[in-house]
């Protein structure tokens, strides 16, 4: 089959893409179809029921028409024993997009027929207005058709066969998906346009709404949320985007994916992604908690600016200190928060300002703020912090004044063995990088030794400074 390709779009257009929501009991296949429709791995798959927990929202395209697919966790609210809260909170995320989504498609398990809890999905959906599909999924040839009629005692209309690992059938329910959604708007914003306006529920409010305006630069700001397990990552995200996008718990590992949101700011539009707990890979012993760590780094490595979340109620960890240095070698500025300052004394404070010191002392300037993700205090600081760590990443000095901080550092302490810089030059932001050229090849000191120059005289203290060296033709 072929798959629906995932299409760039921007802020304004997002937010008028009609949407697909993949609902369904635990363990059906949802994520397995969405990365069906994307045609490639964007959700977690792994054979363990309950692995999908947030909402996760990807652009595609099927047939020349764009939408918005929304992969969600399994629906099971009345879920019981040590999980049942954790349970409760993923099924609202999924009934949250029952809600909001043009059209849901609704996932059952041919091999399992109708269980109690595809009857209750099925009757929270009947009184929904819009449109509903029924994907009965793991029909993987013409033999197992039959088993889809069972569904139909759902009351949600005809379902359609669907294999979401093979492909089969899965293009015949994005056509239906396509013609049950609303009309496009056209440009001249005529009856199809108001008739999605009429639709669009009002933007979330976030701590960076005030003054909102827009940015020249066309390139969205990526600003990815990292730190262990249970530090608080996701109650920050769903504070700085309004939502509640990311289920939060107190069970560690709660997030398995990377979850971004585009918040528009007084300096543009952001993409805040929220990402799973990174721990020591010695400790993992999941497939799926495996792949959350590949996902949090990738999105590391995406990512403009990196917001290290440590708690401070446990301190600078080692494995804090490991994820410092993982986002400072990616490249990437880093904000450092110390979450659940407000739980401190005065002399666990103190103990944590040593932590800082002691573990995190290559971060050179980085910033450091001290907050409280879950009631806001101090969240209202990280803005001003955002736009200085901007300008220093997207700062472009003339080749005149790097030249002449060049020559003084020379002067002050030449490079051994004759080993000179002949001139240098910025040869790229985003973050500063420059390119020097030698007579010979500098050594890792030395190197070391310019950045730092560099860094002191340009105020570029927050932000990673890349040298390049190339050797002078001929010698």
């Amino acid at each position: 089959m072929a798959s629906a390709n995932a299409s760039a779009a921007s802020p304004a257009l997002s937010r008028r893409r009609p949407t697909v929501a993949i609902v369904g009991r635990p363990n059906v296949g949802k994520s397995t179809l969405m990365n069906r429709i994307l045609g490639r791995r964007e959700a977690i798959v792994a054979e363990q029921a309950g692995i999908t927990r947030d909402r996760k929202e990807m652009p595609a395209s099927w047939q020349g028409r764009e939408f918005t697919v929304v992969d969600t966790g399994g629906w099971l609210p009345h879920g019981t024993g040590d999980n049942a809260l954790m349970d409760a909170k993923v099924s609202a995320q999924s009934e949250k997009s029952m809600i909001d989504a043009d059209v849901v498609v609704v996932v059952v398990d041919s091999q399992a027929g109708i269980t109690g809890d595809d009857e209750a999905v099925a009757g929270r959906l009947r009184g929904r207005a819009g449109p509903v599909l029924v994907a009965v999924n793991k029909v993987d040839d013409e033999a197992h058709e039959s088993l889809i009629w069972e569904f139909v005692k759902l009351g949600l209309g005809d379902p359609f066969p669907v294999s979401a690992l093979h492909g089969r059938g899965v293009g015949n329910l994005l056509d239906a998906a396509m013609a049950a959604l609303p009309n496009e708007p056209d440009a001249t914003l005529g009856r199809g346009a108001q008739q999605l306006e009429s639709k669009a529920k009002p933007e979330a409010v976030s701590v960076f709404d005030a003054g909102a305006g827009s940015s020249s630069d066309s390139r969205i700001l990526a600003v990815s949320i990292v730190g262990r397990p249970n530090a608080g990552k996701s109650t920050l995200f769903n504070r700085l985007i309004g939502d509640d996008r990311s289920v939060v718990h107190d069970q560690p590992g709660t997030t398995r994916d990377a979850i971004d949101t585009v918040v528009q700011t007084e300096l543009g539009p952001m993409r805040f992604v929220d990402t799973a707990g990174m721990r020591r890979r010695a400790r993992i012993d999941q497939a799926a908690e495996y792949y959350s760590l590949l996902r949090a780094l990738a999105a590391v490595d995406r990512s403009d600016i990196a917001l290290l979340v440590v708690d401070a109620t446990v301190g600078v960890t080692h494995q804090d200190q490991r994820l410092a240095e993982r986002i400072d070698a990616a490249g990437c500025p880093i904000v450092v928060l110390l979450n659940k300052w407000d739980l401190l004394d005065t002399e666990a404070r103190e103990a944590i300002a040593l932590d800082m010191d002691r573990r995190l002392h290559f971060l050179g300037e980085a910033a450091v703020l001290r907050v409280s993700a879950l009631s806001g205090k101090g969240v209202n600081r990280l803005l001003p912090e955002l736009r200085g760590v901007i300008a220093e990443y997207r700062r472009r000095i003339p080749t005149q004044a790097v030249n002449r901080v060049l020559r003084e550092a020379q002067a002050a302490h030449p490079a051994p063995d004759g080993v000179r810089v002949l001139y240098a030059t910025q040869g790229a932001a985003d973050p500063p990088t420059f390119t020097l050229f030698a007579n010979r090849t500098l050594p890792r000191t030395y190197l070391r030794y310019l950045e730092r120059r560099f860094r002191e005289a340009f105020e570029l203290g927050s932000v990673p400074v890349k040298l390049r060296v190339r050797r002078r033709s001929g010698d």
